[in-house]
């Protein structure tokens, strides 16, 4: 009986234990902006039981946050932007997809190519986030019957407590930009293996020849990440550039009380 008394109590105490290990846990702190991912996906009517893979298809992944209609909005009209049909956007991700699916319908009855289908795969991911500072990565990819598909990839970096989409200009300080650029141009020219005065003029698409950063960038905690797309200073087959800008090499450049100044030591 004893015996019995002594494990029940040894059991209790190693149960005791478990009870105080901390369990992991995919909730987001109490300061941060709560999110669902949604989806939409739709198939073109000649499907059938095809795959995914091999007909015309919609597919959008983008979170959805709780009580941020703005960032809502923005991340709605970065999608609808991204690959707008005719150059103008639609009004909601939902007309889209609608409009997306019919443009393919209307090439089938021109286009005879029975083994021809479109492609419309966008999504946005959070990518960082703390209690001023939402960083979302929008990304897509889309064929209509070219030669061949288009990609982009773009960010969101929102403050929380402004309610806003940053520019550099809600970063740097003013008067800024000369010294950023000439900065970023020597981390480009070393990334590409280029002289401090070679030409840029036959490999490169940037206007007068002459480098230039882009307003398509990324706040992280250690730097400033700039992504060049396809075709932007590149042929197609170079695919995208992405310069990252280390916070070491523009510490006095950035705004004081700015949402990058919390990672700036």
């Amino acid at each position: 009986m004893k015996n019995l008394c002594l494990l029940f109590f040894i059991a209790l105490g190693l149960s005791s234990c478990q009870w105080g290990v901390p369990k992991k846990t995919s909730e987001k702190p109490l300061d941060t902006l709560h999110y669902v991912y949604k989806v939409i996906k739709a198939r073109a009517a000649d499907c059938g039981t095809k795959a995914d893979s091999a007909c015309t298809v919609v597919k959008i992944n983008y979170p959805v946050f709780d009580s941020a209609k703005a960032l809502n909005d923005t991340i709605v009209n970065k999608l609808t932007v991204m690959f707008a049909m005719d150059g103008k956007a639609d009004s909601s991700l939902e007309l889209m997809t609608k409009n997306f699916l019919k443009a393919y319908d209307d090439f089938k009855k021109t286009d005879p190519r029975t083994g021809m289908f479109f492609t419309l795969d966008d999504s946005v991911k959070v990518i960082h986030q703390d209690s001023s500072l939402a960083a979302l990565q929008v990304s897509g990819y889309s064929y209509q019957g070219g030669a061949h598909g288009g990609s982009f990839t773009g960010f969101i970096n929102w403050d929380t407590k402004a309610g806003k989409n940053l520019k550099l200009d809600n970063v740097f300080i003013n008067g800024y930009h000369d010294k950023l650029t000439a900065i970023a141009e020597k981390i480009f020219r070393k990334n590409e293996k280029l002289s401090d005065i070679a030409s840029l003029k036959d490999n490169y698409f940037f206007k007068d020849d002459k480098f230039a950063l882009n307003e398509n960038f990324s706040i992280t905690p250690l730097g400033i990440k700039f992504l060049y797309n396809q075709y932007e200073i590149k042929p197609y087959a170079a695919g995208i550039t992405e310069l990252f800008i280390p916070y070491t090499q523009i510490k006095s450049l950035i705004q004081p009380g700015s949402v990058v100044s919390q990672f700036i030591k």
